[in-house]
């Protein structure tokens, strides 16, 4: 899916690490949410509350998951899941364009 239809945009960003790492809300009429973001190069750890879904549309990062012991490299195209109430760390090897889906 490239686009979002219906939904309403929360203008207010989400910003984190010093304005590194920027998100917006996207709400859908069932109620679900998903942010969609950007993330500049660097090292950043996030913790989640509920499972999600972060989907790669342009750019590369490595992630550690939660119990993992190797990084796993994540180009445009790809995505990974988070277990809820997890912290994981990313590495962001170029700018990256993110959608994150969160599974309540």
């Amino acid at each position: 899916m490239t686009t979002f239809d219906d939904v309403t945009v929360v203008k207010k960003a989400n910003i984190y690490f010093d304005g590194k790492v920027t998100s917006r809300i996207i709400q859908f009429a069932d109620g679900t949410e998903k942010t969609l973001g950007f993330m500049q190069k660097g090292e950043y750890t996030f913790g989640t509350e509920v499972k999600e879904l972060m989907e790669i549309l342009a750019g590369q990062l490595d992630v550690l998951l939660p119990g993992k012991d190797e990084w796993q490299s994540i180009k445009a195209g790809e995505s990974f899941e988070v277990p809820a109430n997890a912290k994981f760390q990313v590495n962001i090897k170029e700018p990256t364009d993110y959608c994150c889906s969160y599974f309540k």
